[in-house]
């Protein structure tokens, strides 16, 4: 019964953020999906740190980054591209590409195998992954980028944010190798606080232990408000 009870939540959930904000495309057949980036969200413990602001502030980053009244239009059509895109880079790889939960960016989320235990060492299986990931942002240079690293409930609460912390840094610092403006990017560790999975099985634990990415398109209504 507890177990229907949480599924009749989940799902609930999912009606009410819409059933178009947390579906992908399969680049493949075309066919939309509710995302797992999405359900994990809402399955584990609340969807408040993708529901909340940018990191450190949209104004602010706008103007630090230089983005100009050009980003108009890049909304719409161009994420729903842009997505598309990202699919095509990362399938088969594990990663997970969906619109944020409101809808009003993208969420790439890397699994475990992007480190190895204990690690903040980028797998080399997952460099190339990145790399399509970073020519994407340099495609599409209208947008903010928030790393967010995440562990599961292993260790102590201290050292867990320590290194999800790290792992949200050595992910910003390999972006930026790859030719993305450091001032487009902003990282943040949350530590245990938000799994998506049960951390008492290996399996939910392993999907606890990820990075992941968050891009948010700027309007051209952000850009004026910001200068």
């Amino acid at each position: 019964m507890k177990t229907k009870n949480i599924l009749t939540s989940s799902i609930a959930a999912i009606a009410l953020i819409g059933t178009t904000t947390a579906c992908v495309t399969d680049p493949n057949t075309g066919e939309r999906h509710i995302s797992r980036t999405a359900i994990g969200g809402i399955g584990g413990a609340g969807l408040g740190y993708l529901l909340g602001g940018l990191v450190g502030g949209k104004t602010a980053r706008i103007v630090g980054a230089g983005i100009g009244a050009a980003a108009g239009g890049y909304v719409g059509y161009r994420m729903d591209e842009q997505i598309r895109e990202l699919e095509e880079v990362t399938a088969g790889t594990g990663v997970d590409v969906g619109q944020t939960p409101n809808g009003d960016g993208i969420l790439v989320n890397f699994p475990e195998v992007t480190f190895a235990v204990d690690s903040t060492t980028i797998s080399p299986q997952m460099r190339t992954t990145l790399d399509g990931v970073a020519q994407s942002m340099i495609d599409y240079p209208n947008s903010l980028i928030d790393v967010m690293g995440h562990t599961d409930s292993t260790g102590s609460d201290q050292y867990n944010l320590d290194l999800s912390r790290r792992r949200a840094e050595s992910v910003a610092n390999y972006l930026v190798s790859r030719g993305v403006a450091r001032a487009r990017i902003e990282t943040i560790g949350y530590g245990e606080q938000y799994p998506v999975a049960d951390n008492t099985t290996v399996s939910g634990r392993s999907q606890n232990r990820r990075v992941e990415i968050r891009i948010t398109p700027i309007t051209e209504a952000d850009v004026e408000q910001a200068y």
